[in-house]
């Protein structure tokens, strides 16, 4: 095997943990002597044994003299756990190939440093763009202090999200519904505009048998989200509900009453999306999905909060000049203006199509 397939290899076993390290990243750690894999390690939760850990106690004294590959710069700080860069030098490994650098700043090329003055051979950048992608969502939180964000909607072939009667389930099919499910066990949180609690009265939570269900946050700038709503009442997950300072006092309290964390995000007639959004990361919040409505789609694309679009495309053709759209608000007024995505890519999910595609580069 190459060293290539040994960085795969801990690219691979990261995404065990896929949805479940938020704040830390997903990392991977292969330890190889001789030709062979004697070790491997994943992060599997934050607080928890780092990947590099793992892999050096499967190891044992075996670690002496090996080299080990790892996804991500080994950090050298003391946070929840310990330095990994000091424990990878006292294993006496020998070499480590990382996938990249960490861009947190705490660590910053630090856990290298502390490898290379003891001795210890050090590589870094092999398959640098797959541990990138591996890791989009920490590498948006920690260096723009941002949540990543992903638009999701369905909609049909001419681009209707209901009929024009107010019909919409189901317009994807049910492998398209599944996948949903697993975006939100994925992602820490999933955004909605108050008229979806009004108009559907959602759960907002992952039916997957071992699921996570992610923190509900609801944009509402006047406090209106209905007292006997699901999100307030059914305790499946934390609520947070987002106003302005012109929300009525007495239904911020009704709200609160009932476990409701409110955030109060701006001052106008409505919620200052870019105040939310780094308001959530100040909460540890790195991930949301957004699964709201036609309005509140393009106030996100037009704030330029929107780091990644899945459009779900059944083969259905509804009609109505009135029916709902997937992106509503006043629209782009001129196409240069329009957004374009990159990095496509396309999957059949039974009859439906997904298209995923990135806003900005990645």
């Amino acid at each position: 095997m190459t060293d290539e397939n040994f960085m795969r290899e801990a690219l691979r076993i990261a995404q065990n943990a896929e949805g479940r390290t938020s704040p830390n990243p997903l990392v991977g750690a292969v330890i190889v002597r001789d030709g062979k894999i004697i070790a491997e390690g994943w992060h599997r939760q934050a607080g928890t044994p780092h990947a590099e850990i793992h892999a050096l106690n499967m190891a044992g004294e075996l670690a002496k003299g090996a080299t080990l590959y790892v996804t991500l710069e080994p950090c050298s700080h003391f946070g929840r756990t310990p330095p990994c860069a000091r424990a990878i030098v006292d294993a006496g490994i020998k070499k480590v190939v990382a996938a990249m650098k960490d861009p947190n700043p705490k660590v910053a090329g630090r856990g290298l440093e502390i490898l290379r003055s003891a001795g210890v051979e050090v590589e870094v950048g092999l398959l640098e763009n797959e541990a990138r992608k591996l890791n989009e969502i920490f590498i948006k939180w920690v260096t723009k202090n941002l949540p990543f964000v992903t638009l999701k909607f369905a909609c049909s072939l001419d681009g209707k999200i209901a009929t024009v009667g107010g019909e919409s389930q189901w317009i994807s099919g049910e492998e398209s519904r599944k996948f949903t499910h697993h975006l939100r066990d994925i992602n820490d949180a999933i955004l909605v505009g108050v008229g979806t609690i009004w108009a559907d009265n959602p759960s907002l939570t992952t039916r997957l048998l071992e699921g996570k269900n992610p923190i509900r946050v609801i944009v509402d700038s006047n406090a209106r989200t209905p007292i006997d709503s699901k999100v307030v009442n059914d305790k499946s997950a934390r609520t947070i509900v987002a106003v302005t300072e012109n929300a009525p006092p007495e239904n911020i309290s009704e709200l609160k009453n009932r476990g409701v964390e409110i955030i109060c995000a701006g001052n106008g007639e409505r919620v200052d999306l870019k105040i939310l959004m780094r308001e959530l990361a100040e909460r540890e919040i790195t991930s949301v999905l957004v699964e709201g409505g036609g309005t509140i789609h393009f106030s996100m694309l037009k704030e330029n909060l929107v780091d990644k679009v899945l459009a779900f495309i059944a083969p259905k053709i509804i009609g109505g000049k009135n029916a709902l759209t997937a992106v509503a608000g006043a629209g782009f007024e001129k196409l240069s203006d329009a957004i374009n995505l990159k990095n496509l890519t396309t999957q059949k999910l039974d009859e439906d199509i997904l298209i995923s595609g990135y806003v900005t580069e990645v």
